[in-house]
């Protein structure tokens, strides 16, 4: 399976824009959903905070793909640790595949622990609050989980992209009706809100009765910076360049508004609608239930597979990209094999919900760690040519180390740890200065380096092999354009799509029906029969029935 780990995406391997759009939809709209939607409850933020913080921060972080990570991605059709390597060199290269695939096996092990947390509502199993497991069954449960994770991401980016095709529909209408389904709950839990006519309705059941202003810390800007910081991994740090590399289009890097505004906004806020209506079901503090409790309470058993599928679409392509990060270590790995070990890995990490108990923090480091080496290929490919230092000057001189590189990834890191103990700022906050550090350090220290210095020949021939490449690229989507259009459905297609759909439209209306009945038990047993019927239409569609030929 051929996923060009350390060379340019060929143009006949370029994807069409639903694979883009089903896999920021499914991956963001995930396990974590459940525990940072019900970590704004607990955190005591008003509720016109929440909403107003998560409209800018996830603004933001589309235009962070949009206008850094999609443009490099799709102008060097390279994965993120190619491109570092042919900027910083091998020895950095090294350190930060360690470090990157290393913080992306914990987040993926706390991905699979999401899905255990559901599995163990099956078993009876008590809920995992604690950094450690308390239980031999929970750890075997993680187990099995992780393994079905780890195939997943072994067969590659095509299969992770159809499996997230087939559930992002399907999970993004779960946060919604489970949302819906457990409002009455709240309502009837609050005596100033009988009823909710009018958006003014609802603000007020969220300020009484969801997120409700405690006095903390916490305000806005904690929000803003967790819902742009969240995924800085990913945009402004470019992780995502090893999935958008593969974008026939730059303007792909839009479909990641669907998971920011579908995931990051709507379904954190349907998650702490069911986070406070879990709570108030079983009389206990939100922070002593999992999100396998949560949506068991909103949907039942289709509860529980939601946080299955949900902890499946995050970890996939996470435990692929970490994948990627240990196979760049040494060219002669299979991509394959290294991914199936970064699986074992991250199952392992998944039987100690250490990360799941401390999502917040973990994000925190997480974004600071990595922001510099976004700073440093920001600057590489946009700002070194203008102050007339030629782009790859570390190749082109074939240095083994790129000293101003790993200067400013130290420096960075640094100045953002002073910032946190000076002027005691907030986790969240310190991949800000850590990333705008590196954006102007890079370029000072590579001109005092004599990076401007190079062979004019080599740096010419090397521009050269890189423009007949996009040439060639241009040329074949071009002229294969009539081959991207899609062949008619057939009569089977049709069928399995109207099904599929048919199914979703259901589950609002018996959600609906909950809402104004408040008849629970019926509503749980019709969602999961409705679940089962969606599944077998859209896994027969997507994976059995012939491509079409944009495939």
């Amino acid at each position: 399976m051929s996923e060009f780990d350390r060379v340019p995406v060929a143009p006949e391997s370029l994807k069409p824009a639903r694979y883009f759009a089903a896999s920021y939809a499914g991956e963001h709209v995930a396990g974590t959903e459940f525990v940072i939607g019900a970590m704004f409850v607990a955190w005591g933020v008003d509720a016109l905070e929440v909403i107003q913080g998560l409209i800018l921060g996830n603004t933001l972080a589309v235009l962070t793909w949009v206008f850094i990570c999609g443009p490099i991605a799709t102008d060097t059709r390279l994965t993120l640790y190619a491109y570092l390597e042919k900027i910083a060199g091998p020895v950095f290269i090294k350190f930060y595949s360690i470090v990157n695939g290393v913080l992306m096996c914990i987040l993926a092990g706390a991905m699979i622990t999401v899905s255990a947390s559901a599995v163990r509502i099956l078993f009876d199993i008590p809920p995992q609050v604690n950094w450690y497991p308390n239980s031999l069954a929970f750890v075997l449960v993680a187990i099995g989980v992780g393994a079905f994770i780890a195939y997943s991401a072994v067969r590659g980016f095509s299969f992770v992209a159809r499996f997230a095709e087939v559930s992002a529909p399907w999970m993004i209408s779960m946060f919604f009706i489970g949302a819906l389904a457990l409002t009455p709950t709240l309502i009837n839990g609050t005596p100033e809100v009988s009823s909710i006519n009018n958006a003014a309705d609802f603000l007020s059941l969220a300020q009484l009765s969801i997120w409700k202003d405690m006095g903390t810390e916490m305000n806005i800007w904690h929000v803003v910076a967790i819902a742009w910081g969240a995924n800085l991994a990913f945009h402004g740090a470019l992780g995502d360049m090893t999935i958008l590399r593969f974008a026939r289009k730059t303007s792909y890097a839009w479909y990641s508004a669907l998971g920011m505004f579908i995931g990051h906004f709507a379904a954190w806020l349907a998650a702490g609608i069911m986070g406070a209506g879990a709570a108030m079901i079983l009389d206990k503090a939100l922070t002593s239930l999992d999100a396998g409790e949560v949506a068991y309470q909103a949907l039942g058993s289709a509860g529980i597979l939601a946080v299955i599928i949900a902890g499946w679409t995050t970890s996939n392509p996470t435990i692929y990209r970490a994948g990627l990060a240990f196979q760049s270590l040494n060219p002669k790995w299979s991509r394959e094999k290294v991914t199936l070990f970064v699986g074992v890995i991250t199952t392992i990490i998944a039987c100690f919900p250490f990360v799941f108990t401390g999502l917040l923090d973990y994000l925190g480091i997480m974004a600071l760690v990595l922001a510099p080496t976004g700073g440093i290929i920001i600057a590489e490919h946009y700002i070194l040519e203008k102050i007339n230092i030629v782009r790859y000057w570390r190749q082109i001189n074939d240095n083994k180390i790129n000293t101003p590189a790993i200067i400013t990834w130290i420096i960075s890191v640094s100045i953002a740890g002073l910032c946190s103990y000076g002027f005691d700022l907030h986790i969240l906050f310190l991949f800000v200065p850590a990333w705008a550090t590196a954006v102007i350090l890079y370029p000072m220290l590579s001109k005092i380096a004599g990076a401007g210095n190079v062979d004019r020949l080599v740096a010419d021939k090397i521009n050269k092999l890189e423009n007949d490449r996009k040439r060639e690229e241009k040329n074949y989507l071009q002229t294969a354009e009539e081959n991207f259009q899609k062949t008619p459905s057939s009569l089977l297609q049709t069928i399995l799509k109207s099904v599929a759909v048919l199914s979703l439209l259901a589950g609002f209306i018996v959600a609906v029906k909950a809402y104004t009945t408040g008849e629970q038990e019926t509503f749980k047993v019709n969602i999961l029969i409705l679940t089962v019927i969606y599944f077998i239409a859209a896994i027969s569609l997507v994976f059995f029935l012939p491509k079409a030929k944009d495939e």
